[in-house]
């Protein structure tokens, strides 16, 4: 349902637009002045604003002045019964989505409302598309690992050569082959993705070489493999060590002669790939255990890219995680929010076991659980709830210390609702929520306990 701020210092005027526009079926809010306007802008996501011009404190001018840079795509319709045509003008040079005289015709307002809220749904709508299309597959961070790894995808790229990316899950591989593919002269071409981990091991030659009709029991029809599927383009092997020595040595013979055969067939397919490899194991160990290819190694291995752990570029987390932000709003439409100083010191205390995917993941969670700005004790509640969970918790009593069973029972409620309180921020109304009781029992149990917010 479409949100609409109604901004007006005349409560009859704010009810009457009020019971017109939800009628329409828009959900409505409202603000008595341009402060409160402005402030409630700030910090919640509106389809459109319909704000009045003379008011006190704050004008509706001076409204659109300070909301129009900050959020160029909200449609803001001014209404004034004291206007002019030059006003009207002014409105809509300093960015007024339209003008409405008061009082205004029923019709024209339903319209100019109607009118302003596609323009809103539009331009969100264009402004994700442009994003995920504009952004492509850029690599974050100014860290020298980083820096290094864009200048050897910069060199590498317009060549022919293979290369084999190393790093652990959650890195970026992925990433770095698409911006290899991306700046190479296949561009044009298809990048295809084979995730050698995921495929049955039975399945893997049909995957990657096809298979023909009748070839085994399930092929019902002919199928075209990765290989011929990225001809012309790029052939993306994520996850190489873990292929099988089977499907090892027929991608060997591919790299070696440019050619394949499909699975229960016999003619020599020609293909014109570029192979890009990625891997989280140790094929070293691989090669000395016997599980995988010395030869096929060093066919892939021809230039070596190694994606570093999160941990290893923490000067980047604060530009990555403020990315990640902005980009979990956008996506779920929210309004914006800061991250505070203590915020992105507490992410760089974090062990990032997951790396990068796990800090993206980390992020929409405090975009959609946190409010205006992010603390770091929002970072400390919600980016590991477990961690967090054993961070906050308040010291055990020493059973030593207790004779009296009902003393001890005392002791513990206080730690356990101290806890809870932490982990709400000391929320009364969440904490009473949480723990299923009453607002007004849990303020007798704090008073009883002498339970006061930690300065």
């Amino acid at each position: 349902m479409p949100k609409i701020l109604i901004v007006d210092d005349e409560e009859v005027i704010r009810q009457t637009l009020i019971d017109i526009l939800e009628y329409e079926g828009y959900e409505i809010d409202t603000a008595a002045d341009g402060l409160e306007a402005v402030k409630k802008i700030n910090s919640t996501k509106y389809d459109a604003v319909l704000c009045d011009i003379k008011m006190p404190r704050m004008d509706g001018l001076e409204v659109l002045e300070q909301v129009a840079p900050n959020h160029p795509q909200l449609p803001v319709v001014m209404i004034s019964g004291h206007g002019t045509l030059e006003t009207a003008v002014e409105a809509v040079k300093m960015g007024a989505f339209d003008y409405i005289s008061k009082p205004p015709d029923l019709n024209r307002l339903l319209i100019t409302m109607r009118n302003a809220v596609d323009k809103n749904n539009l331009v969100t709508e264009t402004k994700i598309l442009r994003k995920k299309v504009s952004k492509s597959f850029d690599i974050l961070g100014e860290s020298d690992a980083i820096n290094q790894i864009k200048d050897t995808i910069d060199k590498v790229a317009q060549t022919e050569a293979r290369v084999l990316i190393t790093g652990g899950n959650g890195t970026g591989k992925e990433l770095v082959a698409r911006k290899i593919h991306e700046k190479s002269n296949r561009a044009g071409g298809p990048f295809v993705e084979v995730n050698c981990a995921a495929i049955p091991q039975e399945l893997i030659e049909s995957e990657l070489f096809g298979h023909e009709k009748g070839s085994f029991t399930s092929a019902v029809k002919q199928h075209i493999g990765k290989f011929e599927q990225a001809n012309g383009g790029t052939l993306f092997l994520d996850e190489i060590g873990d292929m099988s020595q089977s499907a090892q040595a027929k991608v060997l013979r591919a790299l070696q002669e440019n050619k394949i055969t499909r699975v229960g067939g016999d003619k020599d397919i020609a293909v014109n790939v570029r192979i890009v490899a990625a891997t989280n194991k140790d094929l070293f160990k691989a090669i000395d255990e016997g599980t995988f290819r010395e030869d096929l190694y060093h066919r892939l291995a021809v230039i070596l890219i190694n994606v570093p752990t999160l941990n290893q570029r923490q000067d980047d987390i604060e530009l990555l995680a403020r990315n990640f932000l902005s980009d979990a709003l956008l996506d779920n439409g929210m309004p914006p929010k800061k991250l505070s100083d203590e915020a992105i010191a507490e992410l760089k205390k974090i062990t990032w076991t997951g790396n990068v995917r796990e800090l993206r993941n980390v992020m929409e969670r405090l975009a959609i659980l946190c409010p205006e700005e992010i603390s770091g004790h929002d970072v400390v509640t919600y980016a590991n709830p477990r961690g967090a969970s054993v961070a906050n918790r308040g010291k055990l009593p020493d059973t030593d210390g207790f004779t009296d069973f009902q003393e001890f029972k005392a002791a513990m409620e206080k730690v356990f609702i101290t806890d809870k309180l932490k982990l709400t921020d000391w929320n009364i109304s969440k904490t009473a929520e949480m723990i299923g009781i009453q607002r007004s029992h849990l303020y007798t149990k704090m008073e009883k306990y002498d339970i006061k917010k930690e300065d």
